[in-house]
């Protein structure tokens, strides 16, 4: 077994097993929370609606280094890291997203090192990236910044100890 560690501050621990399960457990309430799914390779795809798609995908691109997949029509494009997938889905004219009323609180970019998120947070400022709350270190030993893509939907740059160590193999 390979221990992830804590995250957040919390006791919660996660084990991650050879096959790729996960048992989580809390050691103030000793019980097992739920396991994933069977078969379920982790949340790699996000749809957002957007005012104007050409827009955001250069954001997505020339900010955050996305390549487009795929783009169908002028209204939608599907973008790529490699291992992340982001729909981009344009609004009916006179009905933009309402970032007051949506149900999505942010995106995270996990980061390799906190030196990385500072510059970032320097690269993005330069690039005239709406920097929403600026560089921060937080107790749990994790670092980020949040940054808004041209429809203000709120971006985290996260350095975070047990996810930057990551590495996602394919299957």
């Amino acid at each position: 077994m390979i221990r992830a560690g804590t995250t957040g501050g919390s006791p919660l621990r996660a084990t991650t097993r050879l096959r790729g399960e996960v048992s989580r457990t809390n050691p103030s309430k000793d019980q097992t929370m739920p396991k994933a799914l069977s078969g379920l390779m982790g949340m790699r795809h996000i749809a957002l609606n957007v005012e104007d798609v050409e827009r955001s995908k250069a954001f997505y691109h020339d900010i955050l280094g996305m390549e487009v997949v795929w783009q169908p029509d002028p209204q939608n494009a599907y973008l790529s890291s490699g291992s992340d997938n982001l729909a981009l889905h344009e609004t009916p004219v006179g009905r933009p997203p309402d970032a007051a009323t949506s149900a999505l609180d942010h995106l995270g970019f996990i980061v390799s090192d906190i030196d990385r998120v500072q510059e970032l947070e320097a690269e993005f400022r330069a690039k005239q990236v709406t920097i929403i709350k600026p560089f921060k270190r937080h107790r749990d030993g994790s670092a980020s910044f949040y940054c808004a893509d041209p429809d203000g939907v709120v971006i985290q740059m996260l350095y975070e100890p047990t996810l930057s160590g990551q590495s996602i193999r394919g299957g």
